[in-house]
């Protein structure tokens, strides 16, 4: 029997449909009539209706309707369910049939084409041979039909036309060829549909009164199959959970047949056919659980029924299929819009699918041993080139007793499926399973499950020969358990890894992975590492490795042959390999003994070595590769002949190194790169890159630090190097030499606004060399405010007050060479317009020889001193009034005394309301906090616009300290906010009264308007005080104008 039997049959597989047989149309060369089966075929969207059409000639022969049993007495069943028996329902016998003529209601030949009409009808039914098919007729007209019982004509002819059919008037339709064909072939299909679940629902009750003819002692299979002709007929009529009830009572009966090694196969593929119904239904209803329940429990029922023990991979190669089968529905209800979670998803079903057909291939390679020729004649070849039963086998077909009829050709039978079981591609179905399981676990973030699943596809491809996808495989996968540390897991990959490479004759590959499980991941015994090692140091010297124990010895030889083709190769010696993908034998570690070297001390490296694998390992040079490629020719190690590198297994070796740094690196890192490698034979050169390391040292050294804290370092008292306490230093900073000179800063704070503000600056040589190249740079500190900048003046002259072009920061002044213990001082003036902190730098470079392990380097050193300066805020005072009064309030924060030389008022917009006079603070002298005061009566103009906000203007003072240029400082008066006053009132009161004499008072009232204002003044009694004259004075006021009460 083929391999292809496991496959559902496409009739099971597909979404059944009303099947309609349309007649009467030339498709081919009547283009009305092809525009007729385009509008029935073409583009149909989900929401018409389900229907199957096909086009058959009116003379088709439709399968024969065998003759109605009245009986089943005598009858026993030979199976459960024939082969073509879906397929007939499907596609061969149809619904209805639809026959097209082509007649209008006033065709001149009305009775000749009446005649014709009933001739065809009448050979249809003639082919259907007494099926319960229905038979309709569509007239084709050229002219759109009048609205139901206007045309008399038609109504009469309709009806004769019926008649001489032997049709019911639901059975005759008008198609018009018109503009909305397409609308008028709609409204058929939903008459033919309605005619088409007519059909099944009769065909489903005929098979349902055959149960009454039935008993269970001998009819059992009989049962299963018409439940089973329900379901489906109920399906074609689109009856979805009636078919669903069918389907569920049928699996039930099926599990009651008894079984037996003869009926095995044809119970379970039945009960694989219902279970897959049942599932598709479930998933449609969206009923998720509900599927995977019946799933579940169908395999709980299936999963012992194995049949014949020489065919066990036969049950293996089904239970494949029900998994791979329920899958695919999963995934195609996701597709649809099911949810599916990680825990739940179509890649279990697919990765258990995997799961048997591995367990075929074992059982194939068991049962079906080589040698044997198939036997003759063929007992799977059958006269009717296939199977009357599902499930049968093709040289017993219809028996179902317990005993086989002719042992001899079970025999022949069971050898020829073994036969043809070898022939199978096992690797192939397995892979193609596990590729879907995987794409599954990786659309729902399952990664472990991937790589899983990736690790058994590289092992298929494998055992399929396939090396190159197989490593391609392996090697992605094997990242990851490197990463999770599985080290059994990551030995057991890479020795199927090396077995790949091994034959391919791939020499890096092979390298690669014989250095790997020598190392101390790998879980291999002392034994296996010593051979490996071997064939490793076998390749290294070109000389062809042995096999490996566990290699197909069918592809060993070919293997051979390639190795020694690769081995007499001479151009390909030299091979790079990168060590920190990888955990090899080999570990390396380096270290820069600090962090920072001065530029005149020697850089100290130190490089570690040790060898994992069993017996030791020589290399023959050792070279360091750093950021700056000119000290690489002081960091290599030879071999010589005294001093052989040779690595103990276990033990630790240490490669010291030191050079000079250039000064030109002064503020750079460098950085290591290591290559470990042997000139000898094939060159392999082991490259780290950093300080060393590989895929497993950062766990190792997180794991050796969490146990440090824990049980304390207890180092000290180890007289051997601790490996797993080395820690890596892997690049290191050059910086400047120490600086030694002396550099001193004197001032007395604060800095005034404006002042010419002198720093002293002494440096002092403490070098035993002269210090040549001295240059100051000083000034504003960089990275400050950055309109610090614009108000800050730095200059080297004192004698005159700096303009505002002086820059903020003096750079690279020269200040000449100094001697050893010479002394040199400088002057440096500031000049800060605005208030506020500022940080000054003064930076003092210069450039010394010096020498460093015999080797002249020139340093250039410099030191670096901050200097914070600060001055006090003004405080401004507003009065807002007409006329009003501006007090200048001046206070002294100077430690030393200040002389103000003059003052004066520089207004904009208001004006003085006394006329100009001499500063009141000429030649006053103020000493530490004191304050001097001036005042000054201003006045807004008439013609100053109200609700403004006005400048006043600025008050200039000149001042100076003792033996300091004349300094005059400006400072902006407040705004002033106007508001507007339409009635100015002000009093005029003599400047003292007496005691019982009258006391004149006169208030005088403005108007500053441009209107009319009326006035009413009261005035309040006192006690202090009497009164005479008007109390409550009235009158009108002009506009401009003023009045005086007494």
């Amino acid at each position: 029997m083929a391999g292809s039997q496991w496959e559902l049959p496409p009739e099971l597989c597909c979404r059944p449909m009303a099947f309609v047989a349309l007649t009467g149309l030339d498709v081919v060369y009547n283009a009305v009539h092809r525009a007729i089966w385009d509008a029935f075929c073409a583009n149909r969207r989900a929401d018409r209706v389900p229907i199957s059409f096909k086009v058959l000639p009116g003379d088709h022969e439709y399968p024969k309707c065998r003759t109605k049993r009245t009986s089943y007495e005598w009858y026993i069943p030979k199976g459960i369910v024939k082969t073509g028996w879906m397929n007939k329902h499907l596609n061969l016998v149809p619904a209805l049939v639809v026959l097209f003529y082509e007649l209008d209601w006033d065709d001149p030949q009305w009775k000749e084409k009446q005649s014709e009409c009933a001739t065809k009808v009448e050979i249809v039914r003639t082919s259907l041979q007494g099926r319960n098919t229905k038979v309709a007729v569509v007239l084709i007209q050229k002219k759109t039909p009048l609205p139901p019982g206007e045309d008399l004509v038609a109504s009469e002819r309709a009806s004769a036309l019926c008649s001489s059919c032997d049709l019911s008037g639901k059975s005759l339709f008008v198609l018009p060829h018109t503009d909305h064909l397409v609308g008028y072939i709609i409204r058929l299909e939903n008459a033919f549909y309605e005619h088409a679940q007519t059909y099944y629902y009769t065909e489903i009750r005929r098979v349902k009164s055959h149960k009454e003819f039935l008993n269970k002692t001998t009819h059992q299979l009989l049962f299963v199959r018409h439940q089973f002709k329900m379901a489906f007929l109920s399906e074609l009529k689109q009856d979805t959970q009636n078919a669903l009830k069918y389907y569920r009572a049928a699996y039930s009966l099926v599990h009651e047949l008894r079984a037996h090694e003869t009926n095995m196969l044809e119970i379970k593929t039945m009960a694989g056919f219902i279970n897959y119904k049942i599932c598709r239904l479930c998933f449609q209803h969206n009923t998720p659980l509900d599927a995977i329940a019946q799933f579940r429990k169908h395999i709980d029922l299936c999963k012992k029924k194995i049949g014949c023990a020489e065919l066990a991979f036969e049950h293996s190669a089904w239970m494949s299929k029900q998994f791979q089968s329920f899958g695919e529905l999963f995934d195609e209800a996701i597709k649809l819009g099911l949810t599916a979670i990680q825990t739940q998803n179509p890649g279990f079903y697919y990765q258990q699918a995997a799961c048997y057909s591995q367990d075929r291939k074992q059982m194939a390679q068991q049962f079906c041993q080589a040698g044997t020729t198939y036997p003759s004649p063929d007992p799977l070849d059958t006269q009717s080139g296939g199977l009357d039963f599902y499930g049968q086998r093709p040289w017993r077909q219809g028996h179902q007793s317990i005993d086989p009829t002719d042992p001899e050709k079970e025999k022949l039978g069971i050898l020829a499926l073994q036969i043809k079981e070898r022939d199978v591609p096992h690797s192939e179905l397995i892979i193609a399973l596990l590729s879907n399981a995987v794409a599954q676990f990786k659309k729902y973030k399952c990664p472990r499950m991937k790589s899983h699943l990736m690790v058994q596809m590289g092992e298929e491809y494998y055992h399929a020969k396939d090396y190159t996808k197989a490593l391609k495989l392996l090697d992605y996968v094997m990242c990851d358990y490197r990463t999770e540390r599985w080290w059994p897991l990551l030995t057991a990959i890479l020795t199927t890894a090396l077995h790949c490479a091994y034959l391919m004759a791939s020499v890096k590959d092979y390298v690669i992975y014989c250095m790997e499980l020598l190392g101390r991941a790998s879980t291999l015994k002392e034994e296996q590492k010593s051979r490996i090692e071997k064939n490793l140091f076998k390749v290294l010297t070109n000389d062809v490795p042995e096999a490996e124990s566990e290699c197909d010895q069918s592809s060993v030889g070919a293997a051979r042959s390639l190795w020694t083709d690769r081995m007499a190769l001479s151009g390909s010696n030299e091979l790079m390999v990168e060590m920190q993908d990888y955990i090899p034998f080999i570990q390396c570690k380096a270290r820069f003994q600090s962090p920072c070297f001065h530029v005149d001390q020697p850089i100290q490296l130190q490089v570690f070595l040790r060898a994992d694998c069993p017996h030791p390992v020589s290399f023959s040079k050792l070279t360091v590769s750093l950021s700056n490629q000119e000290y690489n020719q002081w960091c290599v190690v030879e071999s010589s002949g005294q001093d052989s590198m040779t690595l103990l297994p276990g033990k630790p070796r240490c490669y010291n190194f030191s050079f000079v740094a250039k000064t030109e690196d002064v503020g750079k890192k460098v950085e290591v790169k290591m290559m470990l490698g042997s000139d000898s034979g094939r060159c392999v050169f082991l490259s780290w890159r950093g300080a060393g390391g590989d895929a497993a040292s950062t766990q190792e050294a997180l794991q050796t630090s969490r146990s440090s804290r824990r049980w304390g370092r207890g180092n000290e008292t180890r007289q051997e190097l601790d490996w797993d306490s080395l820690t890596l230093q892997h690049s290191t900073m050059i910086i400047s030499r120490v600086p030694r000179i002396c550099v001193q800063l004197s001032h007395q704070p604060p800095a005034l606004t404006n002042e010419m503000f002198c720093i002293s600056l002494t440096v002092q040589s403490q070098e035993n060399v002269v210090a040549k190249d001295v240059k100051l740079t000083a000034g504003l500190k960089p990275g400050q405010e950055a309109g610090l900048g614009h108000t800050t003046h730095v200059t080297l002259d004192g004698s005159s007050v700096s303009d505002d072009n002086a820059p903020a920061l003096l750079t690279d002044v020269p200040l000449g060479d100094l001697k050893p213990g010479e002394k040199l001082e400088k002057c440096v003036y500031m000049r800060c317009v605005s208030t506020g902190p500022r940080i000054f730098l003064f930076h003092v470079a210069y450039s010394i020889d010096t020498a460093v392990e015999g080797r002249h380097i020139v340093c250039k050193c410099h030191k670096v001193e901050n200097l914070l300066s600060s001055t006090f805020e003004l405080l401004d005072q507003v009065a807002v009034d007409i006329p009003f009064l501006l007090m200048t309030d001046i206070r002294s924060s100077s430690p030393w005394p200040l002389l103000l030389s003059s003052s004066s008022l520089q207004l904009l917009t208001v004006t003085s309301s006394t006329p100009p006079l001499q500063s009141q603070l000429q030649q006053v002298v103020l000493q530490t906090g004191e304050s001097a005061s001036e005042c000054f009566c201003l006045r807004c103009p008439a013609d100053t616009s109200s609700s403004n906000t006005v400048a006043t203007g600025q008050y200039v003072v000149s001042w100076r300290s003792a033996d300091s240029p004349l300094i005059q400082t400006t400072v902006t008066l407040p705004h002033v906010i106007l508001e507007s006053v339409p009635l100015y009132i002000y009093a005029d009161l003599p400047s003292f009264g007496r005691v019982r004499e009258s006391l004149p008072v006169r208030y005088h009232i403005e108007n500053r308007t441009a209107q009319v204002m009326e006035v009413e003044i009261a005035v309040d009694p006192s006690d202090a005080f009497m009164f005479s004259g008007l109390k409550q004075p009235q009158g009108r006021q002009p506009d401009d104008a003023s009045i005086a009460a007494a």
